[in-house]
Formats: structure tokens, sequence, C-alpha cells
């Protein structure tokens, strides 16, 4: 008889535990914790989710596991299999369901959560003036004719040297004050907080003798990746960096996923919110060992992300924003104790959160703008984050306006048949030659590029596992270049006549980039799906130039750890960026993760940035009759309206033609005049 809550052991990991018969493997690696992907949100469609049993009794563990313990293959898996193909013992753990105990094995190519999180802090000097300020006093001793109390004496000495009148205290001080006084022997340092100048400043940590040292944290909490930075409040120095990976990624890959999960599952909002805040609390203890700081003297923090993660670290149900009018619970800054969002750092210690621009361009979006400051300039710049669902802002100093665009999670890898995170293995870089169609690369991991010296020993232990971003970026652009797929993103399937690279798969073709284990190929499902999510981007771009009422930008700023690893160039020939002098197309690299540093340590840029937001422009794509008109343009390579003739000077386009998508396997096509 089937013991009403089998035990599961998850591998490599070796985290178990007990499920009621009838929970889906997903959802058991879920509560574990235990990293298992899935993109398509439980749908059975993506095939990222898999996982094997293993076979036999595990004394060990107390477990006999079998294959018979999972329910039987359901027409969601059939269709997969059907479709795509399954490895052999392999299951969707979505659709298979717990039956009895299981050591269930989550195979090693499947995990793609190792990756590299690049988020470095750049060497920007930030003018300092903190909200808060370490103020040391000596304050006057007890005395029989002056009955006044130890604390309203403090306060009479931060008043008389530091002008900081009729000041407030929180209230874990109070029992503390006498104690520290006299450890101290009447000579403390305050910790006093005042964000607002209109604010009434207040005490919030108190030390005995000198201190001189506080320091305060910057996080960027992004969809994917989180980076904190560690920094000084006293110089402005940053103390220590690090990143990690998401933890949420188990609950969806995109936003909508994450918030179809709280809207499925009763407890997904408190699952998601403690996944962030753990992951947060184990980005502390990281970044305070590497720079040998104590928790408790970290006093003041600085929150960034976009809606959904703004919403998820702060507590908030995320639901509304997952469908139109996508409201925002807060747009507003938020300024609370850490101690209120679960954040165990010293007591006193203060929350401040930028404001959100609109229901999906986000308090991240916001510090971008206020690294990059184009709002401060007289020229056009356009400011791109590029995720699952890209961030823009275009603007000067004379109007600044603001939209998102559904490009989905294709350049970060999903819905790309060999598509992955950017982790040792993955294909970074390609380069084709137009003559011989042969291609060159460079692996994450491996110094060489694959036709140099020592590259075949390298990627013989770390292996060449997928294309991340970058990568995918990069070869679509390069097969363009090199005449492999026409302006509308066709395969030619008549060039497997002169070479072996491009192979026929059913009605359509395909290229091989990498012969190896796995082969590597893009599809033409593959250049389709970059070809929808560059269309949306350009597509929102578009509409925000047509507000401002240009036809060129004159800066683009590529944000991100995704931008900062794509070069411009190849984000212009497949036209995921206007046409721009390439001298002035940079990626700017963490510019939310500066700008919420800049908001730690000077609190008059949180004033600019909210005056700023209050005036940015936002503009909706979904409702703009000319977004549908911009994206089918946008659908071809760069563009089929739009001339790039800056991306001209310096690369040679090849000639437009355009070819009929599904051509027999011979290789035979119809060509056609252009509109």
């Amino acid at each position: 008889m089937t013991a009403p809550h089998p035990l599961v052991l998850f591998m490599p990991s070796g985290k178990r535990g007990r499920f009621p018969v009838g929970t889906p493997v997903l959802e058991a690696a879920r509560q574990l914790g235990v990293y298992v992907e899935s993109v398509c949100g439980g749908r059975a469609t993506c095939g990222r989710c898999q996982v094997s049993v293993q076979e036999g009794q595990f004394a060990k563990h107390g477990i006999t596991s079998s294959n018979a313990h999972l329910s039987p293959v359901g027409p969601k898996e059939e269709r997969y299999e059907r479709v795509r193909g399954l490895p052999e013992g392999r299951r969707l753990s979505c659709s298979a369901l717990i039956m009895g105990d299981l050591v269930v094995d989550v195979p090693q190519d499947a995990v793609i959560n190792a990756q590299v999180v690049r988020k470095e802090a750049d060497a920007r000097i930030i003018e300092r003036d903190p909200a808060v300020h370490m103020c040391y006093v000596e304050v006057e001793e007890p005395d029989m004719e002056r009955p006044l109390g130890d604390l309203d004496r403090l306060k009479a000495a931060l008043a008389k040297d530091w002008r900081y009148g009729d000041l407030e205290v929180d209230f874990h001080l109070i029992p503390k004050v006498q104690a520290i006084l006299r450890k101290g022997e009447w000579k403390v340092t305050a910790a006093v907080h005042r964000d607002h100048d209109e604010d009434r400043p207040r005490l919030i940590a108190l030390y005995p003798g000198l201190k001189n040292e506080a320091y305060g944290i910057a996080c960027d909490i992004g969809s994917t990746t989180i980076a904190m930075h560690l920094s000084s409040l006293l110089s402005g120095r940053v103390v220590a960096s690090t990143g990690a990976s998401n933890p949420q990624i188990r609950f969806g890959e995109d936003l909508m996923s994450r918030v179809s999960y709280v809207m499925m599952n009763p407890d997904g909002r408190e699952a998601m919110t403690s996944a962030v805040r753990g992951a947060l609390s184990d980005l502390i203890d990281r970044v305070c060992e590497q720079g040998d700081v104590r928790r408790e003297d970290i006093l003041d923090t600085v929150f960034v992300g976009n809606p959904i993660m703004h919403h998820l670290f702060l507590g908030i149900d995320p639901t509304e924003l997952g469908g139109a009018p996508f409201a925002l619970a807060v747009s507003g800054a938020v300024s609370v104790k850490s101690s209120e969002i679960g954040l165990s750092l010293n007591e006193g210690t203060r929350t401040y959160v930028l404001p959100c621009i609109a229901g999906h361009v986000g308090a991240d979006a916001a510090a971008a703008t206020l690294s990059e400051g184009p709002h401060r300039q007289d020229e056009m710049m356009l400011l791109v984050d590029i995720g699952t669902n890209a961030e823009i802002v275009l603007g000067n100093a004379g109007r600044v306006v603001a939209a998102s665009s559904p490009t989905g999670p294709a350049f970060e890898g999903a819905e790309i048949s060999a598509g992955q995170r950017a982790a040792s293995g993955a294909i970074e870089r390609v380069r084709i030659d137009p003559v011989t169609l042969e291609p060159r690369f460079r692996v994450i991991g491996i110094e060489p590029w694959s036709d140099e010296p020592g590259f075949a020993e390298a990627a013989a232990e770390t292996g060449v596992t997928g294309i991340c971003g970058s990568g995918i970026i990069e070869v679509i652009a390069e097969m363009y270049l090199a005449g492999i797929i026409s302006e509308d993103g066709v395969v030619d399937g008549a060039l497997a006549a002169r070479s072996s690279r491009i192979l026929a798969t059913g009605r359509t073709f395909a290229y091989l980039l990498h012969d190896g284990e796995p082969r590597i190929t893009v599809t033409q499902n593959d250049v389709r799906a970059i070809q929808l999510a560059k269309a949306a981007l350009y597509a929102g771009v578009k509409l925000l130039m047509d507000k401002q009422g240009i036809d060129h930008v004159d800066r683009i700023g590529l944000a991100g750890a995704f931008g900062t690893f794509i070069d411009p160039k190849y984000a212009m020939v497949l036209g995921l960026i206007p046409d721009c002098d390439l001298e002035n197309v940079k990626s700017v690299g963490n510019a939310a993760g500066t700008g919420a540093r800049m908001c730690l340590l000077n609190r008059g840029y949180r004033r600019e940035i909210e005056e700023t937001v209050r005036k940015i422009e936002k503009i909706e794509t979904a409702l703009e009759p000319k977004f549908q008109e911009h994206f089918v343009h946008a659908m071809a390579l760069p563009n089929k309206v739009d001339a790039y003739p800056h991306l001209a000077r310096v690369v040679t386009l090849p000639e437009r033609k355009t070819l009929a998508e599904g051509a027999e396997a011979g290789g035979r096509r119809r060509r056609r005049g252009r509109e």
C-alpha cells in the first residue's frame, strides 16, 4: 500500500522531503529549494524541467525508488515527446506526479542555474551626503543639581555640537543609553538618520567611544540575478561586491510565469518573498565576509528592481501587474526600517527603495536613468535594459519618455533550442566566414577561440553546452551578414549544396554551429524567436521616438548584465536598436546598481530621481495604434523601412533578398521583389 506522503530525495543536492501522493515533482523541487528550470510555467512546452528517476533500493536513505512510483506518461508529455523528443529515461517534472518513494536525479545538462553573475560596481566617484551621519559627542556627566536624564543630555550634546535639534530616538535604544554612555566614559558616537531635510533627525544607533566606520548596501534585485555592493558611508568606497542567481527562478523563468504562480498557489507570494529575502541574507553574509564587516555596522540599505521584483521583495502581491491596467500597489519611493521587511541587520538600519516609473518600468529603470542622466543632457539618449521585459527610457533635459516592451525570455536562452544562461560552456561569441560558411566561436570559461590551439583540450573539460544571450545575438547577426538568412529571417536552403552546415529539418533549414556532444544548431524557429523579441523591443523604441518627434538618437546606453556583454555592432545588425554612430553606443553595465549606490551615498540623488520620475511620461505600448506597424517592419533584418547609414559605414550589409519559408528540403526557393 502506498504511503500517503512518499519520501522524495533529489540528487545531487541531497535535499529530501515528504509530499502527498499526486504532487508534481516540479512542485516538490520548488518546496525544497531544488533548482529545476521551468520556462513555460508548468505547461509541458519548454522541456527544461526534465528529471530522471534512479531505480533500486537506497538503504542509506531508506528509499526504494522506481519509475513505477511516478504517474504514467500523460497527454502533455506524449505531445512533447512526439514534437521535440525526450532523452531515454527522462520525464517532465511539471507533469510527472509522485505516487511513491523516489530518488530523483536532476540532470546536470539541465542545470543552467550555475550562471556567471557579472554585475560589478563601476569605479565612479560619488559625492557623499548619506542619510546616516556618524556624530561623535562628549556628554556632560550627571549632576545632582541638574537632574536631567542621560538621554536628554545626549540629545542636548548632539544639538549643541551637530545642530540636531528636535531629535527623535528609536525606541530600541532607550533601554541601552545609560550603559553605552558609561561604557564610553561619556564619549559616544551617535548614528543619526535624516533622509529629507524637512524630516526630524532620528538617532538609530549609539556606540561607546569613537566609531569611525559605518556601511551601507546597494542592491539590484533582477528577475534573473541579484547584484549587491557594500560601501563605506564615510569614504564612499566599495568594500565588497557579490551576486547570485535569483532563487525565484525555480517558480518561473520570466516575470509573468511568477505572477501566474502567485495566482495559482495560495502561498505563492509568501514563498517567493521568502526566497528572495533569504538570498539577500546570504549575499549580506558574503559581502560582510569579503569586506571584514559586521552586519551590525550596516546602517543604511537601498534596493531597486523591476515592478514585480519590487513588489515581491516588499511582500506585496504582484497579481495586479499581471494584466491591464498593470496597477502598482505603490509607485513612489518607500522608506522603512530594514527589520520590517525581514532583513536582520542593526536594529536601527533603514531601507530606501527607489520609485517605480510605471507598471512595467520599475525602480531599476529609475536607478539606471539616475545613473546615466538623460534628463541632465542636451543630446537625445536612448537607455535600454534588455531582459524578459525590456525597459526603455528616451529623452534629454527637455523631455523624458519611458515604456516597456514584452521581449520574452528568448534573449536569455529560453525558447532557443540550444539556449542557456551565461554559464561555463556557453557559446558567447560567434564569427562565420561568408565564403565557406564555417563558424568559429568563443565559450565562457575557455580563453582560446574554437579554431585556436588549446580549445579542444579545454572544451573536453568544461564542455560546449549551449548558446547564451550574447552568442544568440551574434550568431543570427553573422548568419545574416554571411547570407545564410534573408532579411526576412528565412534560412536559405539553397546553400545546403555549398555547405554541410546547412541542414534540412523537414520543410525548413537549420545552421550547424557545433558538431559535437551536444550538437548545437540554430533552427528556423530559433531565428523566429529572436525576430519576435527584437521586433517587440524596436517597436517600443520607435513609439518613444514618435512621441519625441525624432528620426534618430544621439546616444544609446545598453544596461544590465545582458547589455554589458552584447556587441553594439551586432545588436544594430540585428535591428535590436536604431541606427546610431557606433562610437556613441555604449554598454553602461549595471547602471541600476550604480543608481542604487548613488542614492545610498547621497540623499540628494533620492530627491533627484523622485522628481525625475514624476516628470517622466509613461507610454503604454499596448494602447498605441502604431505599435503593430512598427513591429511588422522590425521583423526584418535590420529593418524593413528604417535605414542604417551609420552601420553601413562599418559593416558590409548583404544584398537584400527575401525567401519563402517552408521551401522543400531540396533547396527550392522563391524570390520576390521588395515592397
